[in-house]
């Protein structure tokens, strides 16, 4: 006969949690409609939803918080000098762009520099071939970052181009994120700490104050050697980048190398990622080189849940709201949330050319349907949304006008931007902004612009399942 005190102490226990769930909902939440769904969910279905909220719920990244602010003591100083050594936008006629670009200043906690160089990197193999020579030419210490690690022939070769510079005395500090990399074997990571390499996962936090928070992801992509040499993008380490599968769709990526004072704002959100994730400080070089013929500005934008501000979602709606004539943003998952759909339909009325970069076939098949939702609201007010059929495009790319372009880890949808740690590099020379220009033209050449029939003319059960999975935006 069952006990039925234990069953009603087992419900009472159970809307308990789900009341404390909705305390903490209310406390934090940052959309209403996402604190609608889960309140419905966590009263409604408490068996269900209160397990998910546990896993998936939290938009702040507490545990960080806490760390950063204790390490303040040490990066704050650091910051100091940083901004003591940056050169300040020059002014122009166009006192405007000044603006909105030191808005983005204040968000990331960094400054624009100058005395750049600041080099698009098109593809994986660039990407690599430019990876490799740097950490071959790195003297003093390599710091890594990467959110997928693969232990095949470009993980590898990575893991001997280390083991070598280690025999050689060069530290070798090596971060990566526990989900993004759960498929890199033991033995890679071992191997790497048997040369003497130091060696952290995302998670490797303190284990009380990262429990439960393993819907927050290190999404970054971050190389920087001697803190004079820096790459950032959305290049990986595997090779799925190089196309050399031949049954599998080759990927476009893009990456971007950066000589000069702005690689140190790479070493800053590096080395706040490694203080979290390892617990202490390494001592590195913070005196910003001088390349030859670096004169570009860069600004580096880091992003995470940890901010006080939501600080990508500021930057989408920044460079939107200030494009006058063209804004294309190439981005692999596009499910932008009401604001920035909204702050597009502008964008796009005020008679921008507003371009959507998304691949034909999406590594999730979720993030294709929800894209497809948006069309008919996209063509209504010309936003032209474009499929690129070469392959899997998996760039990050955002171009405003003829001023400034950012190639970085962010993507178009809820998870870059509330959920992800990731980070940007922006720069206003105009010889890069070419060159990303040319690149999204060659892109945009391959690709065919969706047209509202292509959702319109579907069958009922794909239009029902592209409106449905679009519900499902704050947790795609």
């Amino acid at each position: 006969m069952p006990d039925f005190s234990l069953l009603a102490i087992a419900i009472t226990g159970l809307y308990l949690t789900a009341l404390f769930c909705v305390y903490r909902v209310l406390l934090s939440y940052r959309t209403a409609q996402g604190a609608i769904a889960w309140i419905i969910s966590l009263i409604g279905l408490p068996w269900i939803a209160v397990p998910l909220f546990l896993l998936l719920g939290r938009n702040r990244f507490s545990g960080y918080v806490r760390a950063r602010r204790l390490n303040d003591r040490t990066l704050e100083p650091l910051l100091a000098q940083y901004e003591r050594q940056a050169e300040r936008l020059p002014c122009t006629n166009d006192d405007s762009t000044v603006d909105e670009l030191n808005v983005l200043a204040t968000l990331g906690r960094q400054p624009f520099t100058g005395g750049n160089a600041c080099t698009l990197l098109r593809n994986g193999d660039a990407t690599f071939e430019a990876l490799f020579e740097a950490m071959e030419n790195a003297t003093d210490y390599i710091l890594l970052e990467f959110y997928i690690v693969r232990s095949d022939r470009v993980g590898n070769r990575i893991l001997h181009i280390l083991k070598r510079k280690l025999a050689q005395g060069v530290r070798v500090y090596f971060l990566y994120d526990d989900i993004g990399s759960i498929w890199l074997p033991g033995r890679y990571l071992k191997a790497l700490k048997r040369a003497g390499g130091r060696v952290a996962s995302f998670g490797d936090g303190n284990v009380r104050r990262r429990r439960l928070q393993i819907n927050f992801r290190n999404h970054r992509k971050i190389l920087v050697c001697d803190g004079s040499v820096g790459f950032v993008g959305g290049i990986n380490l595997g090779d799925e980048y190089l196309g050399t599968d031949m049954d599998a769709e080759p990927w476009r990526d893009t990456h971007c190398r950066i000589e000069g004072p702005a690689a140190l704002g790479l070493q800053l959100a590096w080395l706040e990622d490694w203080h979290w994730a390892a617990g202490d400080s390494p001592e590195l070089n913070w005196q910003p080189s001088t390349p030859d013929r670096g004169d570009q500005q860069v600004l580096i934008l880091p992003s995470s849940p940890a901010d006080r501000w939501e600080t990508c979602t500021l930057f989408f709606l920044n460079c939107i709201n200030n494009a006058r004539e063209r804004l294309w943003i190439a981005s692999p998952y596009f499910v932008p949330d009401v604001q920035v759909m909204n702050a597009l339909q502008l964008a796009a009325m005020r008679g921008v050319d507003v371009r959507i970069l998304i691949p034909e076939k999406p590594d999730h098949v979720l993030i294709g349907l929800a894209a497809y939702s948006y069309l008919v609201n996209a063509n209504e007010c010309g936003i032209r949304i474009c499929q690129y059929h070469a392959g899997f495009m998996h760039q990050k790319a955002v171009l405003v006008d003829d001023r400034y372009a950012a190639v970085g880890t962010a993507n178009l949808d809820n998870r870059s931007m509330r959920l992800n740690f990731e980070i940007t590099a922006l720069s206003t020379a105009p010889d890069f902004v070419q060159d990303v220009q040319t690149m999204l033209e060659a892109d945009l050449a391959t690709s065919r612009t969706l047209e509202r029939a292509d959702y319109e003319d579907r069958s009922l059960l794909f239009r029902l399942a592209c409106r449905s999975v679009r519900l499902m935006a704050p947790l795609l």
